[in-house]
């Protein structure tokens, strides 16, 4: 028997958004539980919609029970990136260090994917909680355990990030979800006087990301190859 539809605060149903999980009213709290339920709310409202106060109602529990486990919302903000983060799949060592490499890029974009209304917070978010540091550190050891030197992977540890983080961002919160000019070009007048935006704009819809993905992906590898040989 299908369950029935949930209801929203203005009392309408939402059949898309998805609850942060009713646990069953008066489960046992945990820091984890509580950073997953969190993780749920921002991946299905957004960052704003997080507060001490929903999410109680989400757990079946008062907002105050939350506070012994995070003092204040910054703390509970620094667990949800972090569950998100620590999530990332690093490849073990071993085996073609490039192949190793790319599997770590799919892998960064699959986790920006899949937290789409967080991603933009942790693309400028300083990841330095331990899980953070910890994460960056196996990260870094990617270019390392190439036999990279210390500057050299330092260096191609930001240029990879540089085009993950630019990627990911285009492909979460991207440049045609941004604000608009008050009078925008029309698409006519695009049409008739800009020939090569025109052009270029098909390619530019999001049934082309994961294409423009690969094919940046590959330069980018193709150069960082070309350092080892």
């Amino acid at each position: 028997m299908q369950a029935p539809k949930r209801r929203t605060r203005a009392g309408s149903d939402d059949p898309h958004r998805k609850r942060a999980g009713k646990r069953g009213r008066g489960a046992a709290l945990s820091r984890d539980g509580i950073a997953e339920a969190a993780l749920a709310l921002v991946d299905a409202e957004g960052v704003d919609a997080l507060s001490f106060r929903r999410l109680g109602q989400e757990l079946g529990c008062e907002a105050m029970s939350l506070y012994h486990y995070f003092p204040g919302k910054v703390h509970l903000i620094d667990a949800v990136i972090d569950r998100a983060f620590g999530a990332l799949v690093v490849p073990p060592s071993g085996g073609d260090w490039l192949e190793r490499l790319r599997r770590l890029a799919w892998n960064y974009r699959a986790m920006a994917l899949k937290h789409p209304r967080l991603y933009p917070l942790m693309a400028v978010h300083r990841l330095n909680t331990r899980a953070g540091v910890a994460k960056l550190d196996e990260i870094i050891g990617v270019f390392r355990d190439a036999g990279f030197g210390d500057a050299e992977a330092a260096r191609l540890f930001r240029e990879v990030g540089y085009y993950l983080t630019g990627a990911a961002l285009d492909e979460t919160a991207g440049y045609a979800k941004g604000p608009s000019a008050a009078a925008p070009v029309s698409q006519a007048e695009i049409a008739a006087s800009f020939p090569n935006l025109a052009a270029a704009a098909p390619f530019f819809k999001p049934q082309h990301f994961e294409e423009t993905f690969s094919a940046g992906l590959e330069l980018l590898l193709e150069g960082i190859a070309r350092l080892k040989r």
